[in-house]
């Protein structure tokens, strides 16, 4: 983050605006150190260690690479950091309490053919299929800790001020990274199919996924890379169904029927599987166009019925209640924090902080 950046996101909502001279004099103000603290999150002590920060390639990702494929807010690299810390930390943890957490799958490169890729892995790490994408993903998330891949959530609630515009990212050397998807559990399922693709090829990205962009000929080598191996491991069998298509469009209704059975067979959405067809030339554009937007519609639609029934609710007095979903914890970090607090390297707070669970839970979890 540049200074200029820096001040402009310190200067929202104030009626004086601050200078530079305010954030880069010798002596700063507890108000102003406070006010960056609340983008940073790293406790006003930070500020006030005469020991200079290391720009450590071990540190974070933003020392190791410049370019993203995403133009990050704030927001964003705010998460990033929060877990490439946390990642650090676990690390540490892992090796005081002796647990192997080496690498276990072979560095592909983007010259070998992502579909036979996808072929080989789905023998490994393809779970047994559920038809509920929720629990489909669970069972991914297992499948994947089983060779040392650590997969992690973070759930935006509506009214947080500062949106992370990611989807998912890679943190070498085995940490993938998901933004919660609660109405489209099958846009994260592909989205961790594509980070796995980045762990595979070796190379950290963060970046928001436009399941629509997918037939780009802009993509670079490595995202059409990841994105055909998503495809691949997610359809398996099915895309011998894909390839016998002659063509989708209005004379055999876009093929829809196929489409739906394929979609609750892989857990690939509906409009990937219609970007699919249209890099394959299956579909023109134009026919593609329409069948977006009709999905774009049911969608508009949807969110209008749902928000004119909370109002309903509201007026008839009705209160539903709710909390923000819980992130989804990987078996490895459960037993990686299970290893440590039997071994007493961390407290029952440090396990409830890392899993993000109620102390009255915590027996459960230990027994």
């Amino acid at each position: 983050m540049t200074a200029d950046e820096l001040i402009a996101s310190l200067n929202e909502g104030l009626k004086k605006p601050l200078t530079h001279e305010d954030i880069l004099s010798k002596e700063i103000s507890i108000s102003c150190l406070k006010r960056i603290d609340k983008i940073f999150n790293k406790g006003l002590h930070y500020y006030l260690d005469p020991k200079s920060p290391e720009a450590s390639k071990d540190a974070s990702i933003f020392f190791r690479k410049t370019k993203f494929g995403t133009d990050l807010t704030i927001g964003a690299k705010k998460i990033v950091n929060q877990f490439e810390e946390f990642k650090i930390s676990l690390s540490a943890i892992s090796k005081l309490a002796e647990i192997n957490s080496d690498r276990n799958l072979p560095i592909y490169s983007i010259a070998q053919n992502p579909k036979e890729a996808a072929f080989e892995l789905r023998k490994i790490l393809y779970p047994a299929f559920n038809p509920l994408p929720k629990e489909f993903f669970k069972n991914l998330i297992a499948k994947l800790a089983e060779v040392n891949i650590l997969v992690f959530e973070f759930v935006e609630t509506w009214n947080k001020k500062e949106k992370a515009n990611i989807d998912g990212f890679f943190l070498n050397p085995n940490v993938i990274v998901l933004k919660r998807q609660q109405i489209s559990f099958r846009r994260e399922i592909f989205t961790l199919v594509h980070e796995l693709g980045h762990y595979l090829i070796n190379e950290e990205e963060i970046e928001l996924l436009d399941i629509s962009n997918l037939a780009s000929v802009k993509l670079s080598a490595l995202e059409r890379w990841c994105n055909d191996f998503a495809y691949y491991f997610l359809s398996g069998p099915f895309d011998q169904a894909i390839e016998s298509l002659d063509k989708a469009d209005g004379t055999n209704d876009y093929c829809f029927e196929l489409i739906e059975k394929i979609s609750k067979e892989t857990h690939l959405s509906k409009i990937a599987l219609f970007t699919r067809l249209l890099f394959k030339n299956k579909i023109t554009q134009t026919d593609y166009n329409t069948v977006k937007a009709g999905f774009d519609e049911k969608y508009r639609v949807r969110q209008e019925e749902e928000k004119k029934q909370k109002e309903l609710d509201k007026l008839q007095g009705i209160k539903k209640g709710g909390s923000a979903p819980k992130p989804i914890n990987s078996p490895l970090l459960v037993s990686t924090m299970q290893a440590a607090f039997y071994q007493g390297i961390i407290n029952e707070y440090d396990v409830c902080k890392a899993l993000n669970i109620s102390p009255d839970k915590l027996d459960k979890i230990l027994q």
